[in-house]
């Protein structure tokens, strides 16, 4: 029987690949002929897509970039007046958290585009600021949210939609203190973004950001979330990532890998002007809330506990006999504001608001501004060494800020004191003009006193948790405390207070 050549040359090809396999031994040690078939080569190991390792945007890409809009705005100005920023500038100083000036109407700014350049058949031919942004659709029916740097005093703003339908928006409602605005154009069935949980989000997650930086519409960038609930922001905890964002990113949304927004590109941080791998985002639930607000009513209210709070230090906390450096520390307060009427006093520590913990002063702002005006609010309060619960009926947070501290008058001296302190007392009329029960005058510092920051000016409202009304009384507590140990004290500049600890000796 003959046997096919290849089948043939298979068999012989096995057989050797199975000696192979076997053990090589003195009695069994293959001889090969010069004339036997190589053996067999081992096949190559499989490759590995590592492309699978990272995240595919593109599909995420198409879905939500028709959400995101280009927001184009100007504002006319007048020849004449002192040169102002561009308004470039003045978002790039916004986004740095540098205080911007607000700027009049009429003032000019540099490279403004010449009057021709207005589409607009204005009576006067002014020039006009311009300025970019981002923004993305929150209704169906035209409702748009973005920056409020973005859009403030802007006398026009335009919306373009990825399908290149122009419109003109109406600002609806803008929000300065957490950077927040909703805009409206006519439109309708337009494609939305869904809200995503702020509360899910992880540190290093991967996130992806849209906008239009530098005017480049639908630039899309990506990176992971760096830091969650960084304290950049007065009223809202930011979400910091490494997204690459740009001046015109501003307003566009933040999405994480499901195609949610979970937050509202606003701010970044540079040394440089340029992007250097820092950058922060409003949340979009606080955000959303703030977005319902103006479009219900056209401006958020906010609930204000009229007080000036402040950290406290380790070092203040152990001496006062708090402990741990928690709370928020009442430096001043508004004179018949709602801390007032509750019964706050200077120097007092808020540990719980309404139920809930403060850890530092930034807490209460934000759990005060949370509440509505009119609600009764319950506080924790740690006075002179121990606890109190007040209750505060909350009034409307105003949009003023709050007024500069005032300088003391510088006083006369008197004799020399302890800890380096020269003091008086006050008068009826001074304590009366300060509406202070006690409290005596520092007209001299020196040593420690100097060295704690202490000067000419100052009131001592009370040292080592005890309440001090004369300088007897003062003096008194100084004989009673001990010179090898720091020395705390509540002392008043201005309308404010704080805690200063002394130290003693001359180091």
């Amino acid at each position: 029987m003959s046997i096919p050549f290849r089948h043939l040359a298979l068999a012989l090809a096995g057989a050797a690949a199975l000696q192979a396999t076997l053990p090589v031994t003195a009695q069994n040690a293959p001889v090969t002929p010069a004339s036997a078939a190589p053996a067999v080569a081992p096949a190559p190991a499989p490759a590995i897509d590592l492309s699978r390792a990272l995240p595919d945007f593109s599909v995420l890409v198409e879905q939500a970039g028709p959400a995101v809009v280009n927001i184009r705005t100007s504002e006319k100005i007048k020849v004449g007046t002192n040169a102002q920023l561009d308004e470039q500038m003045r978002d790039f100083l916004r986004r740095f958290g540098i205080p911007v000036p607000p700027q009049r109407k009429g003032a000019p700014a540099p490279n403004t585009p010449s009057p021709d350049d207005d589409d607009d058949d204005d009576d006067d031919a002014s020039p006009q600021r311009r300025g970019l942004g981002s923004g993305f659709v929150i209704g169906a029916d035209g409702y748009v949210m973005t920056n409020a740097h973005v859009v403030d005093e802007a006398d026009e703003v335009m919306v373009t939609l990825t399908d290149k339908r122009e419109f003109k928006a109406k600002v609806v409602g803008l929000d300065r203190r957490t950077d927040v605005a909703v805009l409206k154009i006519e439109a309708t069935g337009l494609p939305m973004l869904r809200m995503g949980d702020v509360g899910k989000l992880k540190v290093g997650e991967w996130v992806m950001a849209i906008g239009s930086p530098f005017g480049f519409d639908n630039t899309v960038t990506a990176g992971i979330v760096s830091a969650k609930a960084r304290d950049t922001g007065d009223l809202l905890p930011l979400i910091q990532t490494d997204v690459a964002i740009n001046p015109g990113n501003s307003g566009g949304p933040l999405l994480n890998l499901r195609g949610e927004v979970i937050g509202i590109n606003s701010q970044i941080y540079s040394q440089s002007g340029g992007f250097m791998g820092i950058s922060f985002a409003i949340p979009i639930d606080e955000a959303m809330r703030v977005a319902d607000q103006l479009r219900s009513k056209g401006r958020v209210t906010r609930g204000m506990l009229g007080v000036y709070p402040d950290d406290l230090t380790k070092e203040v906390a152990e001496a006062i006999g708090l402990g741990k450096p928690q709370g928020a520390l009442v430096t001043r307060i508004t004179a018949g504001g709602p801390g007032e009427k509750a019964g706050l006093e200077l120097g007092d520590v808020i540990t719980r608001f309404n139920g809930k913990p403060v850890e530092k002063a930034v807490d209460l702002r934000r759990l005060a501004a949370a509440t509505a005006p009119g609600t009764k609010v319950p506080m924790q309060v740690f006075r002179r060494g121990a606890y109190k619960e007040l209750t505060a009926t909350l009034e409307a947070l105003p949009d003023d800020r709050a007024p500069n501290t005032p300088e003391p008058e510088a006083p006369a001296k008197t004799g020399a004191q302890a800890w380096g302190l020269t003091v008086s007392e006050l008068t009826d009329a001074q304590r009366k003009e300060l509406k202070l029960s006690g409290g005596i005058k520092i007209d001299a510092v020196d040593g420690p006193a100097a060295r704690a920051g202490l000067r000419a000016g100052d009131l001592i409202l009370s040292v080592a948790n005890t309440e001090i009304k004369t300088i007897k009384q003062f003096q008194a507590v100084l004989a009673k405390a001990e010179k090898a140990k720091p020395l705390q004290m509540l002392v008043r500049r201005g309308d404010a207070v704080t805690f200063v600890v002394l130290k003693p000796g001359k180091g």
